[in-house]
């Protein structure tokens, strides 16, 4: 069951599986409840449903729970002004002076080159990037095979010393090649690493500084491509030749472009968020590299850097307190990094739910849900997970079945529709605020690039499974671009995967070709 879980924000197949969990869970409650209310002669919530608050009708206490939420409701000013701050902390962190006290640290990835759909051969991808982590086997050509495994990262490996986080790693790195018999080959391995890191190189990458719950000792500062490599030798067990280390959003970047050649952005929100995109070397002072190689295909134009933005920061020096709410702060002031990773704690799943919590338990508190009577469940910092909300906003509109269910679970089991209605509420201001804010800085990098049509590759588990995400960005990205810039969301498969054997396989070319 634990590996499941940790599997679930990145995996499909975990998702799968742990949707089955929770349908299950959600049977065993509606029975249990069933039992109970079989005692008092009435069917589950059936008496409830036409509870109204004393002294307030329902419209006047879906006006106050509006009121409430307002301060989540980004308007359009707001959005632009939010724009106008992020293109100035990128260039921040883009300049070779402001660079070091710039919050969006703006990371060239030493990926000069995009895909050409010509890559083939036999590639491993290692993906660590939250409380799991991947190993994958890639086969290139005409498709793409991929085999893996997922390896959950416990929880005192992730708060222990970093050496046992590598040497963890490379023994599941070890198993998975003995596995399957892979010993004898010398494989190209991208190692995708979705941190915060400071590139030096295609294959050197200094960690900054931990995200995701993660605080192993002694790693911020150091390599982590050479940590890796001593785990390895330290087994002398496994032949690999790491040649390229990336995030999980230059995967997602690359592995959208090997089809989709105009493909110049990549972004991620899930359990995170974090946003690449192509820019011109002239713009880039932190370059350090060679500015005539390599050239992209037989075109002999400069194609630029992908610059990986660690855009999860902008606001960490107080340029968005303008749009941050109590219950932000509060977030933050709880959190393992407080005073980090701001923008990240306003629009990624590891938020999100908890952001949507603290408003319910406020409204509770007030007596404008659940007849003001909460449940020790609700009251649990953590309790009311983001997938809740891509699973009430999934119901039709009237039907409040997985929002019944939900409450259920978290021991309220005396809702109306009407309470219903007030929590989907709550919940589409959040969303509707995470992907707003999302496609403000979408819609700041495609007037950077300034080309007439791009193509951004998106992934994460909340823009994969929130059935209104996608669109809602669409909408604000269409309200924020130059006009004349056309622009599409794709769904990016497996940019951690894929993207992560497509960098290597680009690298293997680039170097055999010099």
């Amino acid at each position: 069951m634990m590996e499941i879980v940790a599997a679930a924000d990145s995996d499909e197949r975990g998702l799968s599986l742990l949707r089955v969990v929770n349908i299950l869970q959600r049977v065993v409650v509606f029975l249990h409840s069933f039992a109970v209310d079989k005692t008092r002669g009435q069917t589950p919530t059936s008496a409830s449903k036409t509870q109204q608050m004393p002294g307030m009708s329902k419209e006047e206490v879906a006006k106050k729970v509006k009121e409430i939420c307002q301060e989540l409701v980004l308007s359009q000013e707001a959005l632009k002004e939010v724009c106008d701050r992020l293109q100035e902390e990128i260039n921040k962190g883009l300049g070779k002076e402001s660079n070091p006290e710039a919050t969006i640290k703006c990371f060239p990835t030493y990926v000069r080159e995009l895909p050409n759909g010509k890559e083939k051969g036999r590639f491993l991808a290692l993906d660590l990037g939250g409380t799991n982590f991947r190993v994958l086997l890639i086969e290139l050509g005409d498709k793409c095979t991929m085999e893996s495994r997922i390896y959950a990262v416990p929880q005192p490996i992730m708060i222990g010393p970093g050496d046992g986080l590598f040497d963890h790693i490379a023994e599941c790195l070890a198993s998975f090649i003995k596995e399957r018999n892979l010993g004898t080959e010398l494989l190209p391995l991208g190692f995708t690493f979705s941190f915060p890191c400071k590139q030096e190189g295609l294959t050197k990458a200094r960690l900054a500084r931990w995200t995701k719950g993660f605080k192993c000792e002694g790693v911020e500062g150091r390599d982590v491509v050479e940590l890796l490599k001593k785990a390895i030798a330290k087994r002398g067990d496994v032949k690999i030749k790491i040649c390229a280390v990336l995030n999980d959003t230059t995967g997602t970047l690359m592995s959208c472009a090997w089809k989709n050649h105009n493909c110049r952005v990549g972004l991620i929100v899930g359990t995170g968020t974090n946003a690449c995109y192509m820019e011109k070397i002239e713009k880039v002072e932190l370059w350090d590299g060679d500015l005539e190689e390599p050239r992209q295909d037989d075109s002999h134009e400069f194609l630029g850097v992908i610059i990986n933005t660690e855009w999860g920061a902008f606001g960490d020096n107080g340029c968005l307190d303008f749009v941050r709410t109590e219950y932000d702060n509060t977030i933050d002031r709880e959190s393992l990094n407080p005073g980090k990773q701001l923008f990240e704690k306003m629009i990624s799943g590891m938020y999100m739910g908890e952001v949507a919590r603290q408003v319910i338990v406020r409204l509770v508190a007030e007596g404008l849900l659940f007849d003001g009577k909460s449940s020790d469940i609700l009251q649990e910092k953590g309790s009311f997970f983001t997938k809740y909300i891509s699973e009430i906003e999934s119901d039709e509109d009237g039907d409040f079945n997985n929002c019944y269910a939900i409450l259920e679970e978290l021991g309220l089991n005396n809702a109306t529709d009407a309470d219903c209605a007030n929590v989907r509420h709550v919940c589409e201001c959040v969303s509707r605020r995470a992907a707003y804010l999302a496609g403000a800085g979408v819609a700041l990098l495609l007037n950077r690039i300034n080309e007439e049509s791009v193509s951004v590759a998106v992934d994460g588990s909340v823009y994969r499974f929130h059935p209104h995400f996608h669109n809602l960005m669409v909408e604000q990205v269409s309200q924020l671009i130059k006009p004349g810039i056309k622009f599409d969301l794709m769904l990016s498969e497996d940019g951690s995967g894929r993207g992560a054997a497509l960098v290597a396989a680009v690298a293997s070319r680039t170097s055999a070709m010099r």
